[in-house]
């Protein structure tokens, strides 16, 4: 009984050697008409451009329809803090507090961003959910509250 047991495995691996063959040689070849087919391309076929609504197209765009771009205006990452408009007081909510470690973060109202702050920026004792008016400041590892009072 033993044997034929390792027979009908050593089958079923084989059976399992063969498919992966067989697969691999499929892929392979599939790759090599992939790479025909584009060989004899030229780099303007391969090309794709972006229209003025933001979708991918063959047509290179109509010269007369750009419009010129500083390159000032053009943000490739999040705004510092001295970049943001102080407005002066915002508004938020408490979104985690731990009173024991002495810190928390605030849900900005007006960015939705989690603002840290720390035991002592606070004007009077506050809990988790409640309103609060606070500055923001540069911290050691970002932006800040500062002079967190509760809102009735």
């Amino acid at each position: 009984m033993g044997r034929s047991q390792e027979t009908f495995s050593k089958k079923e691996n084989a059976k399992k050697r063969q498919q992966k063959k067989r697969e691999k040689e499929q892929r392979r070849e599939e790759k090599r008409l992939a790479a025909a087919s584009n060989k004899g391309k030229t780099l303007d076929d391969m090309l794709a451009y972006v229209d003025e609504n933001g979708n991918i197209t063959n047509t290179p765009p109509d010269p007369k329809k750009l419009k010129p771009v500083s390159a000032d205006e053009i943000l490739i990452s999040t705004p510092k803090l001295e970049d943001m408009e102080d407005d002066g007081m915002r508004t938020g909510r408490v979104a985690y507090y731990n009173e024991s470690k002495g810190y928390g973060f605030i849900n900005d109202g007006m960015t939705g961003e989690r603002i840290f702050f720390h035991i002592n920026d606070l004007t009077e004792p506050i809990a988790e959910d409640d309103r609060i008016e606070f500055n923001i400041v540069k911290g050691q590892r970002g932006p800040q509250a500062a002079d967190v009072k509760k809102i009735s």
